[in-house]
This record gives C-alpha cells, structure tokens and sequence, in this order.
C-alpha cells in the first residue's frame, strides 16, 4: 500500500491531489488481486462486490485524513448504507454511462481541524451493472462547494460539460 501523508494547512484542493494519487497508484493492484474473487461473488451479490473491493480501497485514504485532525461534516447514521468506510450512498449520485461503463459520484464535506468547512472530496466509481468490471481507474477531486445543491451541480457541471469517461 502506498503511503498517503495528510497535514493540516492542506487547501482542499492538495487533500484532493493526494487523495487521486493515492487512488491512482492503489486501484489497479488491488483489483487484480480482487478480480476472480469479486467476479464470483457479482454472481451472487451484484453491485455489492463494489462494496468489497471498497472496503479495501478507500479506509485507508480516510483514515490517514482523520488522522492528520481533518473531519466529515457528515457523521455515519444508523441507516447509512456505506461502503469504503466513508462513503455514504446519500451522498452520491449515478447518472452516467451505460449499463457496462456506469459512474456513480459521492462526495465527501471535509472539515479541519478548528472546524472550518475548508471543501469537498469528490470519489468518481466507474462501474459494470452486467458483470464485475471497473472499466477504467477511479477518480478523485477536490472542490469547494459545500452545500448539498452546491455539490450536486458542480458533480452534474463535471459530468456533462466534460463528458462521460473523461476526467473529472
């Protein structure tokens, strides 16, 4: 795993940075690890084997952030459904692609550590509704918009204007 380094005084978009490479450098070793297991379990659980590879992939990237003093604006509620350790499907959206190139965005409100809202994280989670296949590396990036209407237009500005499958 590749050590991820997180300190207060970071601007959102620095957090943002260090959290694509991060990202960049971890999802494909560990997909391929995943692959033949997830594979398998899609026939039975569907999406939800995103859920696993997650669960793998981002605890790390949001340990390492709580760790260096920075907080989420929203907590965990007991009717959460979570996946990666942070992130909250009411939170996110999936309104791209096709059924075997889908994106779902979720965005995670980021606080320091005198509990200032500073930005937001944004997690871009290419996918297969037909078979377990991430077609292309997640994404990840800052932004500073903060409220909910703020986040999902900026999401939905990202998504169009840019296109589908381009970077965020």
């Amino acid at each position: 795993m590749t050590s991820i380094q997180f300190e207060q005084g970071m601007t959102i978009e620095a957090i943002g940075t260090a959290c694509g490479e991060y990202v960049e450098m971890e999802w494909r070793p560990l997909y391929e690890s995943m692959h033949e297991a997830l594979t398998a379990a899609f026939a039975e659980i569907e999406d939800a084997a995103y859920g696993q590879y997650l669960d793998r992939l981002m605890p790390p990237l949001f340990e390492a952030l709580e760790q260096a003093g920075y907080a989420f604006t929203d907590d965990v509620r007991e009717d959460d459904f979570v996946i990666g350790g942070r992130l909250l499907f009411r939170q996110s959206l999936e309104k791209w692609g096709t059924e075997d190139n889908r994106s779902r965005v979720f965005w995670n409100v980021i606080r320091d550590a005198d509990d200032r809202t500073i930005g937001t994280v944004l997690t871009e989670i290419p996918h297969s509704h037909l078979k377990f296949d991430i077609p292309r590396g997640p994404r990840v990036l800052a932004i500073a918009e903060t409220t909910k209407s703020g986040i999902t237009e900026r999401i939905r500005a990202l998504m169009e204007v840019r296109g589908f499958a381009q970077p965020l």
